[in-house]
């Protein structure tokens, strides 16, 4: 994984991969904040927002050979494996891992999903790992911000799977969606993580994020918790727990308050 030392910082997903590879345009889950949208959508203009959700396999990633990378390969990156997708994207998956890939697998996860690839990748244990993206406890908050994924206890049904299952666990809370419950989120989700346990904030909000009607009500409850002070609690409060690592967000607050 990525060296804490480096000399250059890293940030977004060269925190955690060297790669990232995707086989899929769109993503089901529609979150808010997601940059893969904001890019696709609103910055490049590659496709209308009322098709994002369509998810259209890419069938020349899908059919290409891959190859053995240097560093962690992070699959995917810029949409999810949701049912409607899982047989393209398990063969990208196999592809990888017959290939000797180590692979971090990242996901808002559909149970359904992750019981097939605990089953069908069991061999895979030392090269497999996955990273679930549980950012609150209350299904009222993932609801607004990732309206389209699962709920709470879906996604930490499938984190308890993995674990059992002898896989590398971890979270992402990054965007953290309520920061005001983050103890609550972390006592119910650590039993079942044995890797680590990312915390981080939701970035660039003011162009990502997309708004119903200019609601900023969710948004501005969410920034108010993003400031100094109160990042500078969350990490009080966690700072002797060995499973927590800081993403680039937290990190830069962490390190202008000398601690």
């Amino acid at each position: 994984m990525s060296n804490e030392n480096d000399s250059i910082r890293r940030t977004g997903t060269r925190e955690w991969a060297e790669k990232t590879i995707n086989c899929v345009n769109g993503c089901k889950h529609d979150c808010r904040y997601c940059y893969a949208r904001w890019y696709a959508v609103d910055r490049y203009a590659r496709m209308p927002m009322d098709e994002w959700k369509d998810m259209k396999v890419r069938d020349k990633d899908v059919r290409k050979g891959y190859k053995k990378y240097d560093g962690v390969v992070m699959f995917p990156s810029t949409h999810d494996i949701t049912p409607e997708v899982t047989g393209p994207c398990l063969l990208v998956l196999e592809k990888l891992l017959n290939h000797g890939n180590e692979v971090l697998l990242v996901s808002k996860p559909h149970i359904e999903v992750i019981k097939e690839i605990v089953s069908r990748f069991a061999w895979a244990t030392d090269q497999l790992r996955f990273r679930f993206t549980i950012g609150a406890v209350s299904d009222d908050v993932l609801g607004y911000w990732e309206p389209g994924a699962p709920k709470f206890m879906e996604r930490r049904s499938a984190l308890k799977i993995a674990h059992f299952a002898g896989f590398k666990t971890s979270i992402s809370a990054e965007p953290l969606l309520d920061p005001a419950d983050v103890k609550r989120l972390f006592a119910l989700l650590s039993p079942f993580v044995n890797w680590e346990f990312w915390i981080g904030k939701l970035n660039k909000a003011e162009s990502r994020v997309k708004l119903d009607d200019g609601d900023r009500t969710m948004l501005d409850k969410l920034l108010a918790w993003q400031t100094d002070e109160r990042v500078m609690e969350i990490y009080d409060t966690f700072k002797n727990e060995s499973l927590i690592r800081w993403k680039d967000s937290y990190k830069e607050v962490i390190e202008r308050s000398g601690k």
